[in-house]
């Protein structure tokens, strides 16, 4: 079968140059920059870039924005991408927290909130919760939830990205059997994309974050989750189920038949997770410290006391550093990143924690390796949500030209 010609003519470059400059002018200081600017961006002739400029602010997605002062010669004229267009919205949901943004098109967030699960969460009291939330950030920023261009959901679990369903959620009884998207996507009318939350957090990093070409991620909270960047892409693994160091088995004797998980939790999540530092605390330490800690699951007043130097919280620190580093070094000496970023709840611990994780790891690799705390705090996955997202609305800006 002959194919038919490839699209060809003045038409198609007008629109390749209109792509060209609008990405350039998203990704410009202020997302505002003279034509000038944009011809340094595109490479573009002038002439060209002020055709594309044209044709963005006859389609909407652009304006002229006033002029450059204070400069000798005839004053710049500035061009503006229009951010305030469109909205979309990043969800990360887990079994104990929600946490939704919605942004403009340039990736500003309007609005958050963060919704604690219900007791023995299950998918469809999750489905609930996140359309409610969802609809309350909406109005927040607003809109309402069908304004949304696009929608992108984080989730722990190994995602099918074919099919765009969980695969897998030890946390979530029900989450992997739900047509979630689906369902999201009658309601909303937009494009709605699912990803594995760790891997978003990792999006997170490397657009907002101090990502290198080869990077691992570590999202540390009661679950444990790696997302790796190799060579500049992020790998996934033939199944999607890469990085899951939570559940490397650091316990079990060699000889011996490991144990499936009953709690949904791996086995070095047991060892080194959010749950299992509050119950050391709450073991070893004494009063008052004991019963802040008991009956909650903040961990932060612990790691208060150990910075402080409490001597029974920061025998519970030397015992965690010395058991993550154990399993960290395991991915680290495999892998061997640039870097290794640290986020989830547990990151909010600080030096007293991480300092002695890098002690503990310095005796164990043979190279050197620069841990961080990511700066990017508890929304990370939200944050890599909205990223993604907005690469979904690139068809849609896409087709206005």
């Amino acid at each position: 079968m002959t194919s038919g010609p490839a699209a060809t003519g003045p038409h198609v470059l007008r629109r390749i140059n209109a792509t060209a400059v609008l990405n350039a002018l998203r990704a410009a200081d202020g997302h505002t920059a003279t034509v000038s600017d944009l011809v340094v961006a595109t490479g573009l002739s002038r002439p060209a870039v002020t055709r594309a400029l044209t044709t963005l602010a006859e389609s909407g997605i652009a304006e002229f924005a006033g002029t450059t002062e204070h400069q000798i010669g005839r004053p710049a004229q500035r061009a503006r991408f229009r951010a305030e267009l469109g909205h979309v919205a990043g969800i990360d949901i887990g079994p104990h927290k929600l946490h939704v943004m919605t942004a403009d098109l340039a990736g500003t967030v309007l609005a958050e909130r963060r919704a604690t699960t219900p007791p023995e969460p299950t998918g469809p009291r999750l489905v609930a919760l996140l359309r409610a939330t969802l609809a309350d950030v909406a109005a927040e920023a607003g809109i309402t939830p069908t304004d949304l261009w696009s929608v992108a959901v984080g989730t722990p679990g190994i995602v099918d990205h074919d099919r765009g369903e969980v695969v897998l959620a030890p946390s979530i009884p029900g989450w992997s059997s739900l047509p979630m998207i689906a369902e999201l996507r009658d309601w909303l009318g937009c494009p709605v994309g699912i990803e594995n939350d760790v891997n978003l957090a990792v999006v997170a990093e490397r657009w907002r974050g101090e990502a290198g070409d080869n990077l691992l991620f570590v999202q540390w909270g009661e679950r444990i989750g790696t997302g790796m960047v190799i060579d500049d892409k992020p790998y996934r693994g033939a199944s999607s189920a890469a990085g899951e160091l939570g559940f490397i088995d650091l316990v079990t004797d060699l000889d011996d038949e490991p144990k499936p998980p009953t709690d949904g939790l791996g086995a070095f999540e047991r060892l080194v997770g959010a749950g299992e530092i509050l119950r050391l605390g709450v073991q070893r330490c004494e009063r008052p410290l004991r019963d802040r800690l008991t009956g909650t699951d903040d961990i932060g007043p612990l790691f208060d006391a150990a910075a402080a130097g409490d001597p029974a919280a920061l025998s519970v620190v030397d015992t965690i550093a010395t058991r993550f580093a154990r399993g960290l070094a395991v991915q680290l000496l495999i892998m061997d990143p640039q870097c290794v970023v640290v986020g989830g709840g547990v990151s909010r611990a600080g030096d007293v924690l991480f300092d002695a994780v890098r002690r503990r790891l310095g005796r164990q690799l043979l190279v050197p390796i620069d841990l961080r705390v990511s700066a990017l705090g508890a929304g990370n996955v939200a944050l890599g949500a909205v990223r993604m997202a907005l690469d979904q609305v690139e068809e849609r800006l896409t087709a206005l030209l």
